[in-house]
C-alpha cells in the first residue's frame, strides 16, 4: 500500500485553497499552477479514474480543462479563459442557470442571519418551503421531508413506503430496467445497472426489475409477486429515464401504472430528481400524464444550482406513519436554512419567468434540429429523443458518442454521456438557454457530425464513456 505523504501540512493546504477561492481572476502562470495542482490532487487524493473518465474535456490529451467560474446563466469559463455553452446543466442541477442572482441573493441574506439551524428551535424556512412545495406539487401531495441529495430523497421514499406498507404485509418493490435512483444501499437496490450493483451484493431483498414502458410486463410481475405472497409495497419509476439514455415511455404508460397501483394497493413512487422543476416542459414530468404519485422525489435543480437539497413529498395518508415519531427518519443537514432559501428562490424564479414553458419551446427547437441531423446522418446517429430540455442523442456505438462529446468540447459546447447508456449523449442545458444559443449548439453539432465521418486520427484517445 502506498504510504501517505508525510510532508503534507493541513493548514498550508487549506491556506492555499483559500487563496485560490479569494482570487477574482488568474494570470497565465497562476492558471497553469492551479491546473497542475488540480490534476495532481485528483490523481493522489480523489480518484485517478476521474482523469480517465474526463478525457472528452481536453484539447490536447493533458486533461487540462479545469472549471473556474460561471460567466453567465448559460456559460462557464475554464482557468484559461475559454467560455463554454453549458448543454449539460450539471446533469439537471442548473435549471435556473449558473449563479442565478435571485438565488445567490436569497442565500447571501440567509447566510447573514443563520447558516444552519440549532436543531431544537423551529426553523421557519423549512416550514415555508414545505408549504410552497405543497402548493406546487400535483394532487394531494402535502408533507415534505428534506435531505441533501437525490439519492437521499429516494432512500427516504423507500423507507416511507416500507413503514406504511409493513402493517399491510407488503414488502416488495418493483423498478425498471435502465433505472437510476442513486447509489446508497436502498436506492442502489432500485437502480438497475449491474456494474454499480455487483460490488455491493447482496443488496436489499425484495426488489424486482421489469422492462421500462411495458405495462404488461409490469402487471405480470405485480400479480406474480402477489400470488407468491410477496405483496407489492410500491412501484418506483422515473417518468423519463435520464441516466438510462433519456428513455421516454408510451404516452399511456404512467396512467396505466397509476391504475395498477390503485388496483392492488401499491404505492407509486416517482423519482423526479432529474425530470422535476420544469425540465420537461411542465413543473413535474408526471403532469404530462395527468397523474400524481403517492410519493414524489426531488433534488438537483431544487437547490437553484447553488445549494444541495432533496425533498420527499408524500400524501398525508402515507406520511402519517411519521406522525407518532418524527425522529423515525432524520438527517442533520436536511432542510437547512441556506438550502431552503435557495430552493424558495429557485421555485419563485421558475414561476416568475415561466421557465417550464421556455423549456418546452427551446427544447422543441433543439429536438427538431437534432432530429433533422439524425435523418441526414443515419450511419452515425440512431435517434434524437426527448421532452422539454431533457434530450438524448443516440449514436451507433460508444466510440462515436465519445468522439461527438469530445469534438463538441473542442468547439466549446459541453455535453456528456449517460451513466446507464453509453451510446447516448445527453443534452440538458439550463432552462434559461436562449434560442440564439440553441441555434449555435445546433450549428456546432452539424459541424461535428460531419467530422465524425472522417477516419479517427492516431492521436484520438479511446472512448471514456462508461460502458452500457
Amino acid at each position: 500500500m502506498k504510504a501517505k505523504s508525510q510532508t503534507l501540512d493541513a493548514a498550508a493546504c487549506a491556506r492555499q485553497a483559500l487563496e485560490w477561492i479569494e482570487k477574482p481572476s488568474l494570470s497565465f502562470e497562476e492558471s497553469t499552477l492551479l491546473n497542475q495542482d488540480t490534476l495532481q490532487s485528483f490523481k493522489e487524493y480523489v480518484n485517478p479514474a476521474f482523469l480517465e473518465y474526463r478525457k472528452s474535456v481536453t484539447t490536447s490529451g493533458d486533461y487540462g480543462a479545469v472549471e473556474w467560474r460561471a460567466s453567465s446563466l448559460n456559460t462557464l469559463l475554464d482557468t484559461r479563459g475559454n467560455e463554454y455553452i453549458d448543454c449539460l446543466g450539471g446533469f439537471g442541477i442548473f435549471n435556473v442557470g449558473h449563479r442565478n442572482p435571485a438565488v445567490i441573493s436569497a442565500v447571501e441574506h440567509q447566510l447573514a442571519k443563520q447558516p444552519l439551524h440549532s436543531q431544537e428551535l423551529l426553523d421557519p424556512l423549512r416550514g415555508m418551503l414545505a408549504k410552497t412545495l405543497c402548493a406546487l406539487a400535483p394532487g394531494s401531495l402535502k408533507y415534505s421531508f428534506f435531505s441533501n441529495s437525490g439519492t437521499e430523497s429516494v432512500e427516504a421514499a423507500l423507507k416511507l413506503a416500507k413503514a406504511y406498507q409493513s402493517t399491510r404485509g407488503k414488502y416488495t418493490f418493483i423498478a425498471a430496467h435502465g433505472a437510476f435512483h442513486g447509489k446508497t444501499l436502498g436506492a442502489l437496490s432500485a437502480t438497475a445497472k449491474a456494474a454499480f450493483r455487483r460490488p455491493f451484493m447482496p443488496l436489499l431483498p425484495g426488489f424486482h426489475h421489469v422492462p421500462f414502458g411495458d405495462i404488461e410486463a409490469m402487471r405480470e410481475r405485480v400479480f406474480r409477486c402477489n400470488n407468491r405472497g410477496e405483496g407489492v409495497a410500491a412501484i418506483v419509476l422515473e417518468p423519463i429515464q435520464g441516466e438510462g439514455g433519456v428513455n421516454i415511455p408510451p404516452d399511456d404508460y404512467l396512467r396505466a401504472v397509476r391504475q395498477l397501483c390503485d388496483e392492488v394497493g401499491a404505492l407509486l413512487i416517482l423519482d423526479e430528481v432529474q425530470t422535476g422543476m420544469g425540465r420537461t416542459g411542465r413543473m413535474f414530468a408526471c403532469e404530462h400524464a395527468g397523474i400524481q404519485p403517492d410519493i414524489l422525489c426531488l433534488a438537483k435543480a431544487l437547490g437553484g444550482g447553488v445549494m444541495p437539497i432533496g425533498a420527499t413529498i408524500a400524501t398525508e395518508e402515507v406520511f402519517s406513519v411519521m406522525f407518532d415519531n418524527p425522529f423515525l427518519h432524520t438527517t442533520t443537514f436536511g432542510g437547512n436554512p441556506l438550502a431552503c432559501a435557495a430552493a424558495l428562490a429557485a421555485i419563485n424564479y421558475l414561476l416568475e419567468h415561466d421557465l417550464p414553458r421556455q423549456a418546452m419551446v427551446q427544447g422543441q427547437f433543439l429536438l427538431d434540429g437534432l432530429k433533422s441531423l439524425a435523418a441526414r446522418y443515419p450511419d452515425i446517429i440512431v435517434e434524437a429523443r426527448g421532452k422539454g430540455l431533457l434530450i438524448g442523442l443516440a449514436f451507433v456505438n460508444n466510440e462515436m458518442g465519445y468522439r461527438f462529446a469530445q469534438e463538441m468540447f473542442r468547439r466549446q459546447v459541453l455535453v456528456a454521456g449517460t451513466l446507464n447508456n453509453a451510446t447516448t449523449i445527453r443534452i440538458e442545458p439550463p432552462l434559461t438557454i436562449t434560442l440564439e444559443l440553441c441555434q449555435q449548439v445546433l450549428s456546432t453539432a452539424g459541424e461535428v457530425v460531419e467530422t465524425l465521418r472522417k477516419p479517427v486520427q492516431a492521436t484520438t484517445v479511446n472512448a471514456a464513456l462508461p460502458t452500457g
